[in-house]
């Protein structure tokens, strides 16, 4: 008997959680499009038919999109170095939530996926390997990648690929709050331009989400990290966080805590597990918007929050607006795909979080300033809204 047998042995006689039982050899599978029944389909699947296939793309290649599966498949690749709140767990612990990624992919908005997770954390061995297996796909997701390595990783693959590139951490994220805001702006009678807000985190998801609020024109925004807020005068940033100070903080804070600078503040947006106390909250302006994002635990109790903001949002499924980038990612592909479009821009994110925000409408409530992950319309609308977008701006193909 060898030694793994007596531990095989345990595991099969202990009933498996209905978690594990779910993901018992994985979430997903490969499935033939086209039958094999018969010598005749065989020929024309395989040998000798694909052989024209294959030379008509030899001849044109520009029509490899339309007879491979590269037109509806997204490569989702990690370095498992930031998966969800548990950090750096490697690319095997990673790949239960690839898998997840590709299924949501599937089910929201038809498209396909495949999980990718790389045994390497240098950013060279990252940027290459994606770059050599870029041919077989029409976008890449790139997922779970820690801060500051992602940015440069993303921004190396985007110069090098004609196909979109998108780290959802960051951009998902900052689609969905930028909608969330928009509605909970509208709800309590003003307008993005009108509000201060305060950002906790200065990661991969923090730093989009002010960029992108930025680009929508927010009347004001301050970002902190665990050393405090970001300002020009601080010595100990990295590029990415000091290119962020010079854009941000327009009040001129210098000192203090991420509370001190919510004082008179409109907007909390938590990107960074830190606990934010119900007496910051307290002392923000009237009608103030939090959005705690941390996940599985909130920067402060939805219920504490809710005794003095106007709206509350966080990360969770078991509190009202829950900021899930599934609300995004899947049309926003989907959109990216159907035009062949050579990148996701700015202009494509902002319109993803217009078409987000729109379909709320009039049942717009302080329970209800982002649509539920499971309704039909967002992947369609946000689709639409990204194709539209690309082809005004000259990056769609199709």
């Amino acid at each position: 008997m060898s030694e793994l047998a007596p531990h095989t042995a345990h595991f099969a006689s202990v009933p498996e959680e209905p978690v594990f039982a779910l993901h018992r050899r994985g979430k997903i599978e490969m499935r033939a499009t086209v039958p094999v029944r018969d010598a005749y389909d065989l020929a024309l699947a395989y040998t000798p038919g694909v052989a024209q296939v294959c030379t008509a793309i030899a001849d044109r290649p520009e029509l490899f999109h339309r007879y491979t599966w590269s037109a509806n498949t997204v490569a989702v690749v990690s370095d498992g170095t930031a998966v969800l709140g548990l950090g750096d767990i490697g690319p095997l612990a990673a790949m239960p939530v690839m898998e997840g990624k590709a299924l949501l992919f599937k089910e929201f908005a038809g498209v396909d996926a495949v999980p990718l997770c790389l045994d390497s954390t240098d950013v060279d061995a990252l940027v290459e390997t994606v770059r050599l297996l870029a041919p077989s796909f029409g976008g890449i997701n790139l997922e779970d990648i820690s801060a500051p390595r992602c940015f440069e990783i993303e921004d190396r693959l985007r110069a090098a690929l004609d196909i979109p590139v998108f780290h959802d951490d960051q951009h998902g994220t900052a689609v969905v709050v930028l909608a969330a805001l928009r509605n909970a702006a509208r709800l309590t009678g003003r307008s993005l331009g009108d509000l201060r807000a305060v950002v906790a985190g200065a990661g991969a998801s923090g730093v989009a989400v002010s960029r992108i609020l930025l680009r929508a024109g927010i009347g004001d925004l301050a970002v902190s990290d665990s050393k405090g807020l970001l300002h020009p005068d601080r010595s100990d940033l990295n590029p990415v966080k000091a290119a962020l100070a010079r854009d941000t903080n327009a009040m001129g804070l210098e000192a203090g805590s991420t509370e001190s600078a919510l004082v008179g503040a409109d907007v909390f947006i938590g990107l960074s597990g830190a606990h934010l106390a119900e007496e910051a909250v307290a002392a923000m302006a009237p009608d103030s918007l939090v959005l705690a994002l941390s996940n599985p635990t909130p920067e402060i109790d939805p219920r504490l929050a809710g005794r003095h903001a106007a709206v509350v949002a966080t990360g969770r499924s078991d509190f009202p607006n829950q900021i899930n980038n599934v609300l995004a990612f899947p049309g926003i592909f989907r959109g990216a795909l159907d035009v062949r479009a050579r990148t996701i821009t700015e202009g494509m994110k902002l319109a993803a979080a217009e078409a987000i925000a729109e379909i709320v409408g009039d049942d717009l409530s302080a329970q209800y300033v982002v649509p539920s992950a499971f309704d039909p319309r967002v992947a369609p609308a946000v689709a639409a809204a990204v194709a539209a977008a690309a082809r005004a701006e000259g990056e769609a193909r199709d």
